[in-house]
C-alpha cells in the first residue's frame, strides 16, 4: 500500500509559514503492475509483539536531523495546501523527553523551539513572542490549533510503544492481490464496551511496521502514522520516511530523516527551554476553572 498524505489542517507549521527467527517464509502473490510474485512471511501474534518490544528497547536516545513538509487544508473540505520544507532537530531521551527545533527555510533562523518531560511541555515562538506551556493531556481543544501542538504527538509516532496486555490484541491477517500485511489490534474495555486502542500493522514482505493508529475512547482517529525505508543505525531500527497525521487536532507533516544518532547520549541541558525576556506567557489546553458562585444578596430591609 502505496503511503498517502491525509489531508489535514497544520498546526506547528503555521508558524513558519506566517528480526526474529521463528518467522517462515510462505506463498507468494502477484501484486498489480508487477511481473513476478514476491514471497510473503508468515508469523504469530506472539512474534509481531516480540519484535515491538525488541526494537524499541534498542533505542534509548537519539538525536536527528530531520526536513518536515507540513500540510495544511481539510479532507472534507477537499482543500490542501504545502508548505516549503522545514529543517528541524529531533532530541529524545528516555523515558519520555523529547525537544523539537524547528528552522526557517535558508536563513535557517528558529521558527520554533519545543520540549516535554512526557507530562508537560512549552513552546517558544520568536516571530510572535510567545511562550506557551501546558499539560500533554488536552482537556480542551483549542480553535487557534496551534494551542493544540505537543510534542508528545510527534514521539509517539518516532517510536513504537511496546504492547501493555497481550492478552487483549488481536491479529488479523490482511492480505489480497494488492496488500499484504499484518495487524494488530489492542482493544481496551470503556464500561463495558470494546473498542480499538491502537492498531500496528507490519508488512508481510519483511515485517517492518508500515502503519500505526492510535484511538481515542470512542473509536475515533487520534494518531495515523506511516513508515517506510527502515534502516539500521547502531544496530537499533529507525524509518527513514514517516507520515504523521493528526486528524482531530488538525494538523500533519511528512518527515524524512537526513540524519540521526542512536545511543550516543544526549545532555540534560538539552531539554531546557526557559522564558525568553520579552515573551508574552500563555497557558493552553487546559479546561476554564469554573466560575465561582455569585455571592448571596443582602435581604432587604422593609420600611416601618
Amino acid at each position: 500500500m502505496p503511503l498517502r498524505r491525509v489531508a489535514t489542517t497544520l498546526l506547528v507549521f503555521c508558524l513558519i509559514s506566517l528480526g526474529l527467527s521463528s518467522c517462515a517464509v510462505s506463498r507468494g502473490i502477484k501484486r498489480l503492475g508487477k511481473t513476478a510474485a514476491q514471497p510473503l512471511v508468515v508469523t504469530d501474534k506472539a512474534t509481531l509483539v516480540a519484535i515491538i518490544a525488541r526494537n524499541f528497547s534498542l533505542i534509548r536516545d537519539f538525536n536527528a536531523t530531520v526536513d518536515m513538509t507540513p500540510v495544511l487544508g481539510s479532507a472534507e473540505k477537499n482543500k490542501i495546501t504545502e508548505y516549503k520544507d522545514v529543517l528541524a532537530h529531533i532530541l529524545f531521551r528516555r523515558p519520555a523527553d523529547i525537544r523539537i527545533l524547528g528552522l526557517y527555510p535558508v536563513v535557517r533562523g528558529t521558527a520554533f523551539d519545543m520540549v516535554s518531560n512526557g507530562s508537560d511541555f512549552k513552546l517558544s515562538i520568536p516571530s510572535r513572542n510567545r511562550f506557551l506551556v501546558g499539560k500533554n493531556e488536552i482537556e480542551q481543544r483549542s480553535e487557534r490549533k496551534l494551542e493544540n501542538l505537543r510534542p508528545q504527538h510527534f514521539l509517539e509516532a518516532l517510536l513504537v510503544r511496546p504492547v501493555a496486555d497481550v492478552d487483549r490484541v488481536l491479529m488479523e491477517n490482511f492480505t489480497d492481490e494488492e496488500d499484504a500485511f499484518y495487524i494488530l489490534t489492542e482493544v481496551q474495555d470503556n464500561g463495558g464496551k470494546l473498542a480499538p486502542k491502537r492498531q500496528i500493522w507490519f508488512s508481510r514482505l519483511n515485517l517492518s511496521v508500515a502503519r500505526q493508529l492510535i484511538f481515542d475512547d470512542a473509536g475515533n482517529i487520534l494518531s495515523d502514522s506511516r513508515y517506510d525505508q527502515w534502516r539500521y543505525y547502531d544496530s537499533a531500527p529507525f524509518a527513514r520516511h514517516i507520515e504523521i497525521n493528526r486528524p482531530q487536532d488538525e494538523y500533519g507533516v511528512v518527515i524524512d530523516v537526513v540524519k540521526v544518532d542512536v545511543n550516543k547520549g544526549v545532555a540534560n541541558d538539552k531539554f531546557v527551554l526557559d522564558q525568553p525576556e520579552g515573551y508574552t506567557l500563555q497557558v493552553v489546553g487546559q479546561a476554564p476553572a469554573p466560575a465561582p458562585p455569585a455571592p448571596a444578596s443582602a435581604p432587604r430591609k422593609r420600611n416601618r
